[in-house]
């Protein structure tokens, strides 16, 4: 096949799942075409079977702001034609889906299909609006293939814009266990002395993120065990989270890593994560983090649930019950048999479940099946 991939190509869970994606995909022996304002920043190498198709924006004083929108639109109906596209898999609803019809309309002899993977804020915040809700429901009904990346998101976009269960399914997100997995750091890193116990986030510090609960179960922890915290990523909450780590004295306990392209190293030396999360569809660095035989401690709201199971791969607690999971972190660092279990129990739950062999025969079989469909 020839699939036209549509992503944001920055750091956030959509443009990785994007991506990684059509790196399997790839590795299968399917053309795959990436289209946006510049290269995903996981695909940084050269791959076979992988291009990538950098949309131009015009500048014409005409337009306030530059109309992506539309040059995106017409760069993925040039490929249609020019690289014979089977498939334009849209990741987030708003611009990407709608481009992706639109293209699909002025080539409408192509044949071309159009599925849509809903990653979370892309129904919740941006289509829930009122001034986009109208045109990201279009986009959904309008498209091929609809997927969700969680039980709980597709059941809330059925909700929200009043879809048949037919047309929605789940297909998870997922990581390649074979690259996700414990490993020796070639050097020591002098984060730590190797006698602290390593507790880790990783997010793009927005509101949603939590980001002052996860500073707070640390110091709750750390009251009790002897440990450090690893912030990774980068955001406009980071400025508010170096003024908590200032007020609670924990700059010498406290690690501001910023973004990181390799977190397998810092994961593998990490032995408890935290994701505190207000809301999250599926929690990507979840699986990323079970996978390196780290539990997790996590809200129990949106799709975290069908990720971690309480009590085996870590602990669940309420959005901002910032006491109850420490004393669950606490527990689980002070007891040696019990986080052996769980840490085995996370690796064996990526393994099984949220594999990129399995996930992507998901997507290869619903890709048939939209080409075979009259």
């Amino acid at each position: 096949m020839n699939i036209g991939i549509v992503c944001y190509p920055t750091y956030g869970g959509s443009g990785v799942v994007a991506t990684e994606l059509g790196k399997q995909l790839a590795k299968r022996g399917h053309k795959v075409h990436f289209i946006s304002y510049e290269p995903p920043f996981r695909l940084d190498q050269y791959y076979e079977n992988i291009y990538f198709h950098e949309v131009e924006v015009p500048s014409y004083p005409l337009f306030k702001f530059p109309p992506y929108s539309l040059a995106l639109a017409n760069k993925i109906a040039e490929l249609v034609t020019e690289e014979d596209l089977d498939i334009i898999h849209a990741h987030y609803a708003i611009p990407h889906s709608l481009c992706a019809y639109i293209a699909k309309e002025v080539k409408e002899d192509s044949g071309v299909k159009v599925i849509t993977t809903l990653h979370g804020t892309d129904i919740t915040l941006v289509g829930n609006q009122s001034s986009f809700e109208n045109i990201t429901r279009f986009s959904i009904e309008s498209s091929d293939g609809i997927t969700a990346v969680s039980n709980q998101l597709q059941q809330e976009s059925i909700e929200i814009f009043d879809l048949t269960e037919e047309k929605i399914r789940t297909i998870y997100n997922f990581i390649d266990t074979r690259e996700h997995m414990k490993t020796e750091p070639e050097e020591p890193l002098k984060l730590t002395s190797g006698e602290e116990k390593i507790i880790t986030h990783i997010s793009n510090f927005r509101d949603v993120k939590n980001i002052p609960d996860v500073i707070n179960i640390f110091a709750a922890i750390n009251k009790e065990v002897d440990s450090k915290l690893l912030l990774i990523g980068d955001g406009p909450n980071r400025h508010e989270a170096k003024e908590l780590v200032a007020k609670l004295n924990l700059e010498d306990k406290v690690h501001f890593l910023g973004k990181q392209d390799n977190i397998v190293e810092l994961l593998s030396i990490s032995d408890l994560f935290l994701l505190p999360s207000k809301k999250e569809s599926f929690g990507l660095v979840a699986i990323e983090a079970m996978a390196c035989e780290v539990p997790v401690i996590a809200s129990n709201t949106g799709g975290i649930p069908e990720v971690i199971i309480d009590g085996v791969t870590g602990f669940l607690a309420e959005p901002g019950n910032v006491k109850e999971m420490a004393d669950k972190g606490i527990r689980l660092l002070q007891n040696e048999e019990m986080y052996y279990e769980f840490s085995q129990n996370a690796r064996h739950r990526a393994v099984t479940r949220f594999s990129a062999e399995r996930i992507v025969d998901e997507y290869e079989e619903y890709y048939y099946e939209l080409l075979n469909e009259e």
